[in-house]
Protein backbone atom coordinates (compact mmCIF):
# COMPACT_ATOMS: atom_id res chain seq x y z
CA UNK A 1 0.00 0.00 0.00
CA UNK A 2 1.33 3.71 -1.13
CA UNK A 3 -0.23 6.62 -0.09
CA UNK A 4 0.12 10.37 -0.49
CA UNK A 5 -0.40 11.40 3.16
CA UNK A 6 -3.04 14.52 4.22
CA UNK A 7 -3.40 17.70 2.62
CA UNK A 8 -6.16 20.20 3.36
CA UNK A 9 -8.26 19.40 -0.06
CA UNK A 10 -8.38 15.57 1.50
CA UNK A 11 -12.18 13.79 1.99
CA UNK A 12 -12.29 13.22 5.86
CA UNK A 13 -12.78 9.82 4.67
CA UNK A 14 -9.61 9.56 3.99
CA UNK A 15 -7.73 11.57 5.49
CA UNK A 16 -9.39 9.73 9.34
CA UNK A 17 -7.63 6.45 7.68
CA UNK A 18 -4.65 7.48 6.77
CA UNK A 19 -4.48 9.47 10.30
CA UNK A 20 -5.28 6.01 11.96
CA UNK A 21 -3.06 4.13 9.88
CA UNK A 22 0.18 6.67 10.35
CA UNK A 23 -0.22 5.58 13.87
CA UNK A 24 0.04 1.64 13.70
CA UNK A 25 -4.41 1.48 14.23
CA UNK A 26 -4.86 -0.43 10.97
CA UNK A 27 -7.51 -2.12 12.46
CA UNK A 28 -9.35 1.03 13.42
CA UNK A 29 -8.89 2.45 9.98
CA UNK A 30 -9.76 -0.01 7.77
CA UNK A 31 -12.97 -0.16 9.93
CA UNK A 32 -13.78 3.13 8.33
CA UNK A 33 -14.21 1.51 4.99
CA UNK A 34 -16.63 0.01 3.85
CA UNK A 35 -16.14 -2.86 0.99
CA UNK A 36 -18.64 -2.69 -1.30
CA UNK A 37 -16.76 -1.06 -4.11
CA UNK A 38 -13.51 -2.28 -5.43
CA UNK A 39 -11.23 0.68 -4.28
CA UNK A 40 -12.91 0.62 -1.15
CA UNK A 41 -12.18 -2.91 -0.43
CA UNK A 42 -8.57 -3.09 -1.99
CA UNK A 43 -7.73 -0.19 0.55
CA UNK A 44 -9.18 -2.10 3.38
CA UNK A 45 -7.44 -5.30 2.15
CA UNK A 46 -3.94 -3.17 1.82
CA UNK A 47 -4.24 -1.67 5.60
CA UNK A 48 -4.62 -4.85 6.95
CA UNK A 49 -2.04 -6.84 4.86
CA UNK A 50 0.38 -3.92 6.15
CA UNK A 51 -0.72 -4.52 9.72
CA UNK A 52 0.66 -8.00 9.44
CA UNK A 53 4.24 -6.84 7.96
CA UNK A 54 4.44 -4.10 10.62
CA UNK A 55 2.86 -6.20 13.52
CA UNK A 56 3.17 -10.23 12.42
CA UNK A 57 -0.44 -10.94 13.36
CA UNK A 58 -4.01 -10.26 12.14
CA UNK A 59 -3.22 -12.52 8.89
CA UNK A 60 -6.84 -14.14 8.94
CA UNK A 61 -8.01 -10.77 8.49
CA UNK A 62 -6.34 -9.65 5.79
CA UNK A 63 -6.46 -13.04 3.99
CA UNK A 64 -10.52 -12.62 4.25
CA UNK A 65 -10.00 -8.78 3.03
CA UNK A 66 -7.83 -9.85 0.48
CA UNK A 67 -11.04 -12.61 -0.97
CA UNK A 68 -13.20 -9.37 -0.96
CA UNK A 69 -10.78 -7.90 -3.06
CA UNK A 70 -10.29 -10.34 -5.62
CA UNK A 71 -13.82 -11.18 -5.43
CA UNK A 72 -15.20 -7.02 -6.31
CA UNK A 73 -12.45 -6.11 -8.89
CA UNK A 74 -13.78 -5.10 -12.01
CA UNK A 75 -10.78 -3.93 -14.06
CA UNK A 76 -7.30 -5.46 -15.05
CA UNK A 77 -5.53 -3.10 -12.96
CA UNK A 78 -8.32 -3.13 -10.14
CA UNK A 79 -7.33 -7.43 -10.50
CA UNK A 80 -3.61 -6.49 -10.81
CA UNK A 81 -3.75 -4.57 -7.45
CA UNK A 82 -5.52 -7.31 -5.66
CA UNK A 83 -2.72 -9.81 -6.85
CA UNK A 84 -0.18 -7.22 -6.08
CA UNK A 85 -1.56 -7.20 -2.25
CA UNK A 86 -1.45 -10.96 -1.76
CA UNK A 87 2.41 -10.76 -3.23
CA UNK A 88 2.51 -8.36 -0.47
CA UNK A 89 0.69 -10.82 2.08
CA UNK A 90 2.65 -14.12 0.63
CA UNK A 91 5.93 -12.18 1.32
CA UNK A 92 5.28 -10.79 4.54
CA UNK A 93 4.75 -14.43 5.87
CA UNK A 94 7.55 -15.79 4.41
CA UNK A 95 9.96 -13.16 5.92
CA UNK A 96 8.91 -13.44 9.58
CA UNK A 97 8.83 -17.20 9.13
CA UNK A 98 4.99 -17.53 9.38
CA UNK A 99 5.03 -20.14 6.43
CA UNK A 100 7.03 -20.69 3.52
CA UNK A 101 5.17 -18.58 0.85
CA UNK A 102 7.67 -17.42 -1.73
CA UNK A 103 6.46 -18.98 -4.81
CA UNK A 104 2.70 -17.62 -4.37
CA UNK A 105 4.29 -14.57 -3.49
CA UNK A 106 6.26 -14.61 -6.60
CA UNK A 107 3.58 -15.91 -9.42
CA UNK A 108 1.16 -13.46 -7.53
CA UNK A 109 3.46 -10.25 -8.39
CA UNK A 110 4.18 -11.91 -11.80
CA UNK A 111 0.52 -11.95 -12.75
CA UNK A 112 -0.24 -8.29 -11.32
CA UNK A 113 2.71 -7.40 -13.74
CA UNK A 114 0.28 -9.00 -16.15
CA UNK A 115 -2.29 -6.89 -15.41
CA UNK A 116 -1.28 -3.70 -14.37
CA UNK A 117 0.44 -1.81 -17.50
CA UNK A 118 3.79 0.23 -17.80
CA UNK A 119 2.69 4.02 -16.61
CA UNK A 120 -0.02 3.08 -14.70
CA UNK A 121 -0.34 4.45 -10.98
CA UNK A 122 0.16 1.23 -9.37
CA UNK A 123 3.05 0.21 -11.06
CA UNK A 124 5.48 2.01 -9.03
CA UNK A 125 4.11 0.00 -5.62
CA UNK A 126 4.34 -3.21 -7.85
CA UNK A 127 8.06 -2.23 -9.12
CA UNK A 128 9.05 -1.76 -5.52
CA UNK A 129 7.46 -5.29 -4.20
CA UNK A 130 8.89 -7.29 -6.77
CA UNK A 131 12.55 -5.55 -5.39
CA UNK A 132 11.65 -6.97 -2.24
CA UNK A 133 11.13 -9.96 -3.39
CA UNK A 134 14.62 -10.08 -5.13
CA UNK A 135 17.11 -8.26 -2.04
CA UNK A 136 15.32 -10.82 1.08
CA UNK A 137 14.02 -14.23 -0.41
CA UNK A 138 15.95 -14.51 -3.73
CA UNK A 139 18.95 -12.31 -2.06
CA UNK A 140 19.71 -10.94 -5.09
CA UNK A 141 20.37 -7.06 -4.95
CA UNK A 142 21.18 -5.89 -8.09
CA UNK A 143 17.70 -7.03 -9.33
CA UNK A 144 16.74 -5.30 -6.24
CA UNK A 145 18.27 -2.57 -7.17
CA UNK A 146 16.96 -2.52 -10.44
CA UNK A 147 13.23 -2.71 -9.19
CA UNK A 148 13.61 0.18 -6.65
CA UNK A 149 15.09 2.02 -8.80
CA UNK A 150 12.17 1.99 -11.49
CA UNK A 151 10.00 2.06 -8.90
CA UNK A 152 11.86 5.00 -7.55
CA UNK A 153 10.82 7.02 -10.96
CA UNK A 154 7.53 6.32 -11.32
CA UNK A 155 6.68 7.60 -7.54
CA UNK A 156 8.63 10.92 -8.22
CA UNK A 157 6.53 10.80 -12.02
CA UNK A 158 2.99 9.75 -10.04
CA UNK A 159 3.77 12.39 -6.87
CA UNK A 160 3.91 9.58 -4.36
CA UNK A 161 6.07 10.86 -1.63
CA UNK A 162 5.05 8.35 0.79
CA UNK A 163 6.30 5.40 -1.77
CA UNK A 164 9.48 8.04 -2.03
CA UNK A 165 10.52 7.54 1.50
CA UNK A 166 10.26 3.47 1.23
CA UNK A 167 12.44 3.52 -2.29
CA UNK A 168 15.32 6.29 -0.57
CA UNK A 169 15.33 3.90 2.69
CA UNK A 170 15.64 0.25 0.32
CA UNK A 171 18.17 1.72 -2.39
CA UNK A 172 20.26 3.66 1.00
CA UNK A 173 20.36 0.32 2.50
CA UNK A 174 22.06 -1.51 -0.73
CA UNK A 175 24.32 1.20 -0.70
CA UNK A 176 25.58 0.98 2.96
CA UNK A 177 25.97 -2.87 2.20
CA UNK A 178 28.19 -1.89 -0.69
CA UNK A 179 29.94 0.26 1.63
CA UNK A 180 28.87 3.46 -0.04
CA UNK A 181 28.22 5.42 3.29
CA UNK A 182 27.17 9.32 1.63
CA UNK A 183 24.96 7.79 -0.59
CA UNK A 184 23.53 5.64 2.06
CA UNK A 185 22.91 8.61 4.88
CA UNK A 186 21.58 10.69 1.90
CA UNK A 187 18.81 7.91 1.10
CA UNK A 188 18.11 7.20 4.44
CA UNK A 189 18.14 11.41 5.35
CA UNK A 190 15.80 11.52 2.59
CA UNK A 191 13.53 8.84 3.22
CA UNK A 192 13.40 10.62 7.63
CA UNK A 193 13.03 13.69 6.02
CA UNK A 194 9.50 12.73 3.83
CA UNK A 195 8.21 10.96 6.73
CA UNK A 196 8.50 13.44 9.04
CA UNK A 197 6.68 15.86 6.67
CA UNK A 198 3.91 13.26 6.11
CA UNK A 199 3.51 12.69 9.52
CA UNK A 200 3.93 8.59 9.11
CA UNK A 201 4.95 7.92 12.70
CA UNK A 202 4.60 4.34 12.16
CA UNK A 203 7.74 4.63 9.71
CA UNK A 204 9.55 6.95 11.41
CA UNK A 205 11.34 4.80 14.38
CA UNK A 206 13.20 2.43 11.30
CA UNK A 207 13.94 5.83 9.14
CA UNK A 208 16.06 7.21 12.28
CA UNK A 209 17.27 3.57 13.02
CA UNK A 210 18.50 3.44 9.57
CA UNK A 211 20.36 6.67 9.37
CA UNK A 212 21.71 6.09 12.92
CA UNK A 213 23.93 3.52 11.18
CA UNK A 214 25.53 5.58 8.78
CA UNK A 215 26.10 8.48 11.50
CA UNK A 216 29.01 8.95 13.79
CA UNK A 217 28.52 9.20 17.67
CA UNK A 218 27.21 11.27 19.44
CA UNK A 219 24.56 11.38 16.52
CA UNK A 220 24.18 8.07 16.05
CA UNK A 221 23.18 7.07 19.74
CA UNK A 222 20.86 10.15 19.79
CA UNK A 223 18.96 8.94 16.15
CA UNK A 224 18.85 5.72 18.02
CA UNK A 225 17.13 6.68 21.72
CA UNK A 226 14.70 9.02 19.22
CA UNK A 227 13.76 5.80 17.42
CA UNK A 228 13.40 3.71 20.79
CA UNK A 229 11.17 6.60 22.19
CA UNK A 230 8.89 6.12 18.63
CA UNK A 231 9.19 2.80 19.07
CA UNK A 232 7.55 2.46 22.77
CA UNK A 233 5.35 5.11 21.92
CA UNK A 234 3.88 2.86 19.61
CA UNK A 235 3.55 0.07 21.14
CA UNK A 236 6.88 -2.18 20.28
CA UNK A 237 5.63 -1.84 16.51
CA UNK A 238 7.34 -2.55 14.24
CA UNK A 239 7.85 -5.40 15.58
CA UNK A 240 11.10 -6.36 13.35
CA UNK A 241 12.70 -3.13 14.68
CA UNK A 242 13.30 -4.41 18.37
CA UNK A 243 16.17 -6.39 17.88
CA UNK A 244 17.83 -2.98 16.03
CA UNK A 245 17.08 -1.09 18.94
CA UNK A 246 18.04 -2.99 21.66
CA UNK A 247 20.57 -0.69 24.44
CA UNK A 248 24.01 -3.03 24.20
CA UNK A 249 25.14 -4.39 27.70
CA UNK A 250 27.59 -3.55 29.69
CA UNK A 251 29.66 -6.20 28.72
CA UNK A 252 28.84 -6.11 25.25
CA UNK A 253 29.77 -2.09 25.55
CA UNK A 254 33.04 -2.91 25.97
CA UNK A 255 34.15 -5.77 23.88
Amino acid sequence: MSGNGTTAGDDPLQTAVWRLRSRACWADAAALLRPDTAPAALQRAALLVERCLYTERGWAEAEDALRTAEAVAQSDEERGAAACERGQLAYAATLHGVRDRADEARAALGRAAALVPPGAPGRALLDFRRGLLAENLARSPQAARAAYRRAHASAAAHADPLLLSFTWRHLAGLALRDGEMAEARHGFAESLRIREELGYLVGTAPALASLAETESEPEASRLREEARRLFRLLGGVPTWLAHHLTPPTPDTATA
